[in-house]
């Protein structure tokens, strides 16, 4: 099928006239490389939600440093999955969604929009969890911390544009940098090593292997970056440095969940703690060892909090973004709500609805696990069409060919065998 429009790089004329510019070449190379910076930062922030930090904490507190390699070993695969995304936006000027639809059919783009909306409703559920249950802990009643959270959302996007919504993501992005801080005074060893490879007769360690591999590589990560780097407006020349965001916000998240399961292992020989795993109360325990009750309680909530609200804001303009694409309405943060209704109300929908959701269950932490390894089984969808189209739809110069599609695809092949054999063998 041949593209419907053309895939050299031209910025939407509807957006000429607000989309932010990037700096003159000849302005310094750092002020270009600051602008650029961004969207790889954020998509990897978010990566590093709740459920992640919940999973990360399961498997420390549950197999000490035994899952501390597999943080290691992810970094690489989490770069080149999203660095195919960054070369598909930045060449194409297409969101992901749009170029499946394009080159695989509409069937195959509803049926990948229709995975990102499962990744997203289970997303946004286990995050708004997280709010609720840091306001539970902190004494605030579960209506107030949604409807405070379900404000801000809307307020920070519908009142901003792109460059506003970037700033306030990394701005909150930095409370989970308290987690590094946190597990300063871990000492893993080579016995990490040996521990992980004498465990996986373990049903237990293997559903954590797949939960950590589901909460590193996210369906709607891939969404989120590749239609970020079009509305910033970024062009085939900021691929370097769209590469050193992405690698940047790769280790970033990755030290930050080798970081929470550290905290989670150091904690593991106190009976309390692991024993109370089962609320955003029982959670806050794995801090109580190097903090102590009162300030455990505040600074596992910031990074929660953090945690959470970065990854509300990226998943449900995911999920703006990608039905878009299939359904053709005006998708941008460039745009105002009266210029782009559709976009902005799919946005608040995401958003009202999965804190409604919350709002009339119990305590969600178990769900946080499951919702990871249900990314992982969608890891053959998600990876196989991101693969197929960076060896198709890319120009020539930027094209997988040789070795890279080589190590691609053992690497997302690979990837996706782990994340559903662990999955189904632990669940079977």
């Amino acid at each position: 099928m041949r593209p419907s429009r053309s895939f050299d790089f031209v910025e939407d004329a509807t957006l000429s006239q607000t989309t932010v510019r990037a700096p003159a070449r000849g302005s310094k190379a750092w002020l270009r490389f600051a602008w650029v910076l961004g969207p790889g930062l954020m998509a990897m922030m978010a990566d590093t939600d709740v459920g992640s930090i919940v999973t990360a904490a399961q498997s420390g507190v549950r197999w000490g440093y035994a899952l501390l390699p597999l943080q290691i070993l992810l970094i690489p695969v989490l770069y080149i999955v999203q660095e195919l995304t960054v070369r598909l936006g930045l060449t194409t000027g297409c969101g992901h969604g749009e170029l499946i639809c394009t080159y695989c059919g509409r069937k195959w783009g509803w049926v990948s929009v229709s995975g990102l909306t499962i990744a997203v409703l289970g997303a946004m559920v286990t995050e708004f969890s997280g709010i609720a249950g840091v306001g539970e802990l902190l004494g605030v009643p579960r209506a107030v911390s949604l409807s405070l959270a379900v404000l801000f959302l809307l307020a920070v996007v519908w009142a901003g544009s792109y460059r506003h919504v970037e700033r306030v993501v990394l701005g909150l992005g930095l409370f989970e940098l308290v987690f590094v801080w946190t597990a300063t005074s871990a000492r893993p060893g080579a016995e990490a090593i040996r521990a992980m490879a004498g465990a996986w007769h373990s049903m237990d360690f293997r559903y954590l292997v797949a939960a950590n591999i589901g909460a590193v590589i996210m369906p709607w990560m891939i969404f989120f970056q590749q239609s970020a780097v079009v509305d910033k407006g970024l062009k085939p020349e900021h691929l370097r440095a769209a590469r050193w965001d992405t690698a940047i916000g790769a280790v970033v998240t990755q030290v930050i969940m080798a970081a929470v399961l550290m905290t989670a292992a150091l904690s593991a020989s106190s009976p309390r703690a692991a024993a109370a795993l089962g609320t955003m109360r029982g959670m806050a325990q794995i801090l109580v060892p190097q903090l102590g009750p009162r300030w455990g309680r505040i600074v596992f909530a910031a990074g929660i909090s953090g945690a959470a609200l970065v990854a509300l804001l990226v998943t449900a303009l995911a999920a703006a973004w990608g039905l878009g694409e299939m359904t053709g309405y005006k998708r941008s943060l460039e745009h105002t709500p009266r210029q782009a209704p559709w976009f902005y109300g799919v946005y608040a929908l995401a958003v009202v609805g999965a804190a409604a959701l919350v709002a009339r269950v119990t305590d969600l932490v178990a769900l946080n696990v499951a919702v990871e390894v249900m990314n992982a089984l969608l890891l053959p969808l998600v990876l196989g069409l991101l693969v197929y189209l960076a060896a198709r739809v890319l120009p020539a110069p930027h094209r997988l060919r040789g070795v890279q599609l080589h190590t691609a695809v053992i690497v997302c092949t690979l990837t996706s065998a782990i994340g559903v054999w662990c999955g189904l063998s632990s669940l079977l």
